[in-house]
Formats: structure tokens, sequence, C-alpha cells
């Protein structure tokens, strides 16, 4: 039969039925076009939570864990080193958090092509001391430029430049909420005391805020000859080897092997932030199933509105039946209406859903917990729109199928029989 002829019946059949057919492309359109609207937000909402806590986390960290001693002098005893022996209140080992033969190690890493950077840092303890009250805060001596190459240091400085940190001796960069209760400015000096009790005053020359009050609260940076001096420790004294990856799948592997080669303690962001990953995961799936259910209830709709198209043209069928369509050329003509519904309507509908995403991408979303986002986030990633289109197409051909194959098993002499 000519193809020619398929196509121009399954337009009149449409076009007889014209506001039936805009329905079922408009549910079409709404599906696809919230689909893809609320995919992007959610998942632009995953990123910037990503961002907020994973972009700030190194893929491996090193470091010297302080743990219980293993062997207790029980243990040494020939008398009971058979025996399973019950110690309780170990104390710790009395091991350095230092990173021993750090400069070696740091040289390796380097060297190897698997890591995008690495960016050393020393953890202190300290206190503010704020007139007669002492505030307990954490300083983060840090590499300035490796830092902010790895971990975008300098969006996160909201007040003064960053690189002061480097250029200006013995200074710091306060947590917004730290600063504000301190009532300290940039440019003011401020006194910390480290857990060993040596004091130092320190020039304020920037505010950090990274969206998370109780980090900000108690946070602050400086460079890592400060933190050294804070600590009175050597220029070598490192506690903390950060490390980004090429590829962030091969951290957990790799977090292993750089704990056994190197001696140190080693955890890897998959594990680190396993809570938060499968938060980010829960909420990508929820959007993922609103947006397919959306879909599934559309192409109800247009099997709703087939079935009865069919019922009302039993008469149209029948004649076509009788002058030589056979059952699949008629199955054919139905399943061309169900599926020029679900692509006209699926491109509407990643028109309409690129213009929403792109409306709520330019929505002003100012506040202070997030100082680096200004609107509202979306992810315009290209797999969401073929999702789209894919399950468009799927959804819309199966709820043409079944009607389409009732059609053609209609029995044209029974039809005109009882007309």
């Amino acid at each position: 039969m000519n193809t020619k002829l398929i196509f121009s019946i399954a337009k009149a059949l449409m076009l007889a039925r014209w506001k039936q057919t805009l329905v079922a492309a408009v549910g079409v359109v709404f599906s696809i076009t919230m689909f893809v609207t609320l995919l992007g937000f959610m998942n632009g909402l995953n990123d910037l939570l990503d961002s907020l806590i994973l972009n700030r986390t190194p893929h491996i960290r090193l470091y010297n864990e302080i743990k219980p001693t293993k062997i207790q002098p029980i243990d040494k005893d020939p008398n009971y080193k058979s025996s399973h022996n019950f110690v309780e209140s170990i104390k710790p080992n009395g091991g350095r958090l230092e990173i021993y033969n750090n400069a070696s190690i740091m040289s390796t890493l380097k060297k190897d092509k698997r890591i995008l950077g690495i960016s050393p840092k020393i953890a202190a303890q300290v206190f503010y001391n704020v007139g007669a009250i002492d505030m307990t805060g954490t300083i983060s001596g840090i590499d300035v430029e490796a830092e902010n190459r790895l971990f975008k240091f300098s969006e996160y400085v909201v007040g003064g430049n960053y690189i002061d940190l480097k250029n200006v001796p013995n200074s710091i960069i306060l947590g917004k909420v730290a600063a504000e209760k301190m009532l300290a400015e940039i440019g003011d000096v401020i006194q910390v005391t480290s857990a060993k009790g040596e004091r130092m005053q320190l020039k304020v020359v920037g505010y950090f805020q990274s969206g998370l009050q109780d980090i900000d609260k108690v946070q602050s940076y400086a460079s890592i000859s400060t933190a050294q001096k804070i600590l009175g420790k050597t220029n070598n004294y490192i506690t903390d080897i950060q490390i980004k990856l090429n590829d962030i799948n091969q951290a957990p592997e790799m977090a292993r092997e750089f704990g056994s080669i190197f001696e140190v303690d080693a955890i890897d962001i998959q594990t680190a932030n396993s809570q938060f990953e499968t938060g980010s995961d829960i909420r990508t799936l929820i959007s993922y199933a609103v947006g397919i259910t959306l879909l599934i209830v559309a192409g109800f709709g247009i099997y709703n509105i087939l079935n009865m198209m069919i019922f009302e043209k039993m008469d149209s069928i029948a004649i076509l039946k009788a002058t030589g369509f056979s059952g699949k050329e008629v199955q054919k003509v139905f399943i061309l209406i169900a599926l020029s519904i679900g692509i006209v309507g699926g491109l509407f509908g990643l028109i309409f859903g690129f213009v929403f995403s792109f409306i709520i991408d330019n929505l002003p979303f100012n506040t202070a917990a997030i100082p680096t986002v200004k609107t509202f986030p979306v992810n315009y990633d290209l797999k969401f729109y073929l999702i789209g289109t894919l399950f468009s197409i799927i959804t819309t051909y199966l709820a043409g199928y079944f009607p389409a194959k009732k059609a053609s098993k209609i029995d044209p002499v029974i039809i005109i029989r009882g007309k």
C-alpha cells in the first residue's frame, strides 16, 4: 500500500478529531516540559550541594590518626602471649600527627599521572582570644595557590583578597561567623592561643564563608608558615596531604594503595561523604520517578483518546478494510497517529523545558549563607533531553500500539451488517 496514502489517512483522522488530538499533544508537551525542567533543577541543586561539600573535599586525604596502642605490655609477657587479654581504658600510643618524610611523599605524588594536583595542609586547634573569653576554633594552614587551584578557595573569600594570606606575614582569613562574633574587621589584629598555650597575634586580611554555619563559626585559614609558627613547629611540619584525582572513581582503590605505600592513614571522598552521596542519589531518583510518571500518565491519555477514536471511526475502519487495506496497514495508521502526537508533543516539550529551565536559571537567589550563588541552580545536561525524547516516543508508541492492534482485527462485514 502507498505510504503517502497511509500518511494522508492518518492526517485526516487526526484533523477530524483535532480537539482530542490537541489534548493528547498538550499532555505530552506538559509531561516532557516538566520532566526536563524538574530533572534540570533537581540535578542543578545536587551540583550546588556537591560544590559546597564535595568540591571542598580532597579526593584522597593522607594523615596520621591517633589510635590506641595495639600491643599492650601484657601481650609481650610469655606467660600470657597465647591468651586472650582484655585491657580497658587503653590510651593512645603517643604518635605524632605529623606526616613523616612528607617532602618525599609529595614529590612522588606529583609524578603520578593519575593525580590532578596536591595541596599540603596543617590542622591546628586554637582558641580565639576575645577579651576575657576564649572561643574554640580551628586554623588550617594551607598552600594558598594550590588550595585555590584545586578547591576554588578564592570563591569562598567574601571579604579581602585571598592572596594576601600568602603575601602578608602572620595573617589570617577568619570564618565569617567567627569574625562577626569577635567584631573583627579587615585590618584588625586578633590574638590566638594554641592548644599548648603559645600565643600569637594575627592580622585579619579577609573573611571566609563556606555556606555551612557550623564550619564558618570555627574555621579560619592561614599560610602554612604561619600555622607552623602558631604550633611552634619546624618548616617541614605537615599534618595532611590533600589529593585531587583526574578520575574521582579511582579514589577508594588509590587511597588503599597510598596508605599501604606511605604507611599513613588514607581516606577517600566516597567513604568520607557516603551519607551525603546517598542523599544526592535519592533526590535524583525521586526526580526521575516523578518525571517518568508524568510521561506514563500522558501515555494513558493518548491510549484513551485513540481508543475513543477507534470506537467512533468503526465505519471508516470497515470501509478501509473493505477497499483493500490489510489489518497491518490499518494498524500502521493508528500507530502513525500516536507517534505523530508523541514526536510533535515531545519536540515542543523539549523547547518549553529549556525555556522554563532558562527562566529558573535567571531567577535571583540571594542568600547570605551561600554568597557564591546568585541564581537558582539548573543543570542543562543533554542526557535529560535525550531521555525525554526517548520516553515520549516509547510511551506514545505503546499507547498507540494496543488500540491500533484492536483496530486491525475489526471485521468489516460485521460492522457494515450492523449498519
